[in-house]
């Protein structure tokens, strides 16, 4: 691979060697994960990733779809179905510090208005790779990976072979997911090595690879002969309870043949919690198998079904990660790079150095205060040490995260170094750089004439929680975008892709570089699949600043068609009823309805927009609520003092049951909660003539007496 210094690459260079580094690590990847027959050493592996992702650094513009950066391991092998969860398995929230877990138990408190006892579990966090095992009649019928929590990969033949895993079950649920983790021991891990060196074949890098490697074998005999083990700690769907505890549903998963982990605790404080995360620290070395923090849950089932879920965490579970890894290096630059919002992102270009396994060349910087040594109220943070380029700073990683700079050495500071000045132009467009008060992040100004915000709202537009066009990816967006001959520039230009090329007679997109009349035919029929969108989907993928996709929804479930938010939108400015029922929708603060009001009200914006409107078919959305529930689709506002449950709590059950749930009393509400202190919305409710009920009328109104 090329030696040349990345700051003397010329952007065609960068290009080409993105692309060789890309093939080079794919194919390791998939020597590594699919064949399970690695074919470069760790070291050079590390070398080329962070390679690659100095280059990126440098070239932001020229970071490919398919970038190793971007990616875990390798494509899943077409030898194995797709298995949809019928629970999805989620991630966890991260802790990493004592504060973390005490803030964990005080917000679960809050939440649930609850200031009696309240015990957790805490286990060990097994470093391996999840699985979820489902039996039917006390029989295994199928074993999926995690794969991206709703949909995994169908690894039954290779799950079988594990001695773990039992074939059968007695006195077990009709239906019953085991979820879990595959992993390897430190000693079948040093022993499987021998024999891959007896044999003349290549080691393996670390057990957790070497098990997740070994489960994805299309070969289940290769499987089988790996020395694979499994901890139960979980389950998914069941069609009769375990146990109304997380403990008691742990120890009957152990009484029905499962290994469940011996360091499994209960505790009754974040004290207790953190002590015994002290005590798993210290033996972490001498476990015989890899684990990288604590997992704390809620025991009472009860309690974890009222905290429920976020997006993807559960509120009654957290990760208590071990401490982040620390080293020190050399700050060779600063590099900017600018987002679809216009925000000026200040990215540290390093010596490369290995922080806890991992070969790290760029680590976040934050913004401008945090490089003087400030935070955004202007308090000094490293003692007020700023961070200049060609200093020796600490970078840490903590958990999955993205590597930051802890603190910088000034004692080995060179007299003739200058503080960094922050740039107040956009370095992709020349615009000038503002900073609104009170916004910790400088943003270009250029907006749509600034080349690297567009492409970068295309590529939000086009991403996967957006439009999610199969076959137009990042790469895509990037060579669109500088097209003579097909321009996209704006999302509306996606959908007349295919019409500009039939009128093309001499350069027609088959006979490009990476396309063909296959890949063609498929990319246009993509593109005309997604004309028809749902409403939430189209909002977040317009890329509003402070509309993601959680105030998306709530945006799309509120104004339920396009004409109707458009209209509120577009009407919606202080003083008018549009403006009041806007920040009426619980969820949505000034902040994000001023920044949703000027996009449409732009006139470049909204131009685009509207064009872009004219090329799709936006579908409603009906907000879907039990059959028999007595709120489905009336407005419910909350007020005063809930004593049996938290304001949080009462939104999420309303919500549950299809009830809108607003912050502030209008002529839409139909109910309103009020409670001890009932103030000024109880005034408004009684002048509008909307129905009021306090707590207990409430909780009997829908159930839950």
């Amino acid at each position: 691979m090329a030696s040349k210094a990345i700051d003397e690459l010329t952007e065609a260079e960068a290009k080409a060697e993105l692309l060789a580094l890309a093939q080079a690590i794919a194919a390791a990847n998939a020597a590594y994960h699919t064949q399970d027959a690695p074919e470069m050493s760790d070291a050079e592996y590390d070398r080329l990733k962070q390679r690659n992702a100095a280059i990126e650094a440098r070239f932001p513009a020229l970071k490919r779809a398919d970038s190793p950066s971007e990616q875990v391991g390798a494509a899943v092998a077409d030898g194995f179905g797709k298995v949809a969860h019928a629970v999805r398995m989620l991630s966890l929230e991260n802790a990493f510090d004592d504060a973390d877990v005490v803030d964990f138990e005080d917000r679960i408190r809050k939440y649930l208005n609850h200031a009696g006892p309240l015990a957790f579990t805490a286990e060990p966090k097994i470093d391996g790779l999840s699985l979820s095992l489902r039996y039917e009649g006390g029989r295994l019928v199928q074993a999926a990976t995690r794969g991206d929590g709703e949909v995994g990969e169908n690894v039954t033949e290779n799950a079988r072979t594990i001695a773990d895993i039992p074939q059968t079950l007695i006195d077990a649920p009709d239906v019953l997911e085991v979820r879990g983790e595959v992993y390897m021991s430190h000693a079948d891990f040093a022993a499987l090595n021998a024999r891959q060196s007896e044999k003349g074949d290549k080691s393996f890098a670390n057990p957790r690879n070497a098990a997740a490697g070994s489960l994805r074998q299309l070969d289940a005999r290769i499987t089988a002969a790996r020395p694979l083990r499994f901890f139960a700690y979980a389950w998914g769907q069941v069609s009769a309870p375990l146990s109304s505890s997380q403990k008691g549903a742990i120890d009957r998963l152990q009484t029905l043949g499962f290994q469940t982990n011996p360091l499994t605790r209960l505790c009754e404080t974040a004290e207790d919690l953190i002590n015994h995360y002290r005590q798993i620290e210290a033996q972490r070395a001498t476990l015989g198998y890899d684990i990288d923090g604590v997992v704390y849950k809620v025991n009472d089932l009860a309690l974890q079904q009222r905290l429920g879920f976020r997006s993807t965490t559960p509120r009654w579970a957290i990760a208590h990660k071990f401490p982040a890894e620390l080293a020190w290096t050399t700050l060779l630059g600063i590099d900017i790079q600018v987002g679809r919002t216009g925000a000026l992102s200040p990215v540290a270009r390093l010596q490369p150095v290995t922080v806890g396994g991992v070969v790290v060349s760029n680590a976040t910087l934050h913004n401008e205060d945090y490089i003087a040594g400030r935070d955004a109220k202007g308090n000094l943070i490293r003692a007020g040490r700023d961070i200049r380029p060609g200093d020796w700073v600490q970078v840490y990683r903590a958990g999955d995260v993205i590597p930051k700079i802890a603190d910088v050495d000034i004692g080995r500071r060179k007299n003739d170094v200058e503080s960094y000045e922050f740039p107040h132009e956009c370095p992709e467009c020349g615009s000038p750089a503002i900073r609104e008060e009170g916004d910790a992040v400088r943003r270009c100004t250029g907006g749509l004439i600034c080349p690297a915000q567009a492409v970068e709202r295309l590529k939000h537009f086009v991403s996967r929680n957006a439009f999610d066009i199969e076959g137009l990816g990042a790469k895509q967006v990037e060579m669109f975008f500088r097209d003579h001959d097909l321009a996209v520039k704006t999302p509306a230009d996606i959908f007349t892709i295919a019409a500009r090329d039939a009128a093309n007679p001499l350069k027609k997109l088959k006979n490009r570089d990476g396309f063909g009349e296959t890949s063609v035919t498929k990319l246009f029929a993509a593109i005309e699949d997604k004309r028809k969108i749902g409403l939430d989907r189209l909002i977040f993928a317009l890329g509003i600043r402070h509309v993601g996709e959680a105030a998306a929804n709530l945006l799309a479930r509120h104004y339920s068609t396009w004409a109707a938010f458009e209209g509120a939108v577009t009407q919606a400015v202080p003083g008018t009823q549009a403006w009041e029922e806007l920040l009426s929708i619980d969820g949505v603060g000034k902040t994000l309805a001023e920044s949703l009001t000027a996009g449409f009200q732009n006139p470049a914006e909204r131009a685009a927009i509207d064009t872009l409107i004219a090329q799709l078919d936006v579908q409603p959305v009906i907000w879907r609520a039990a059959a028999d529930s007595p709120v489905a689709g009336k407005v419910v506002v909350f007020t005063g003092s809930l004593e049996k449950m938290t304001r949080a709590e009462a939104k999420a059950r309303a919500e549950s049951l299809g009830a809108k749930v607003a912050g502030s009393v209008s002529a839409k509400t139909d109910l309103l909660v009020a409670g001890p202190g009932a103030g000024s919305k109880a005034k408004e409710a009684a002048r509008l003539g909307v129905e009021t009920i306090d707590e207990d009328a409430w909780l009997a109104l829908i159930g839950d007496a």
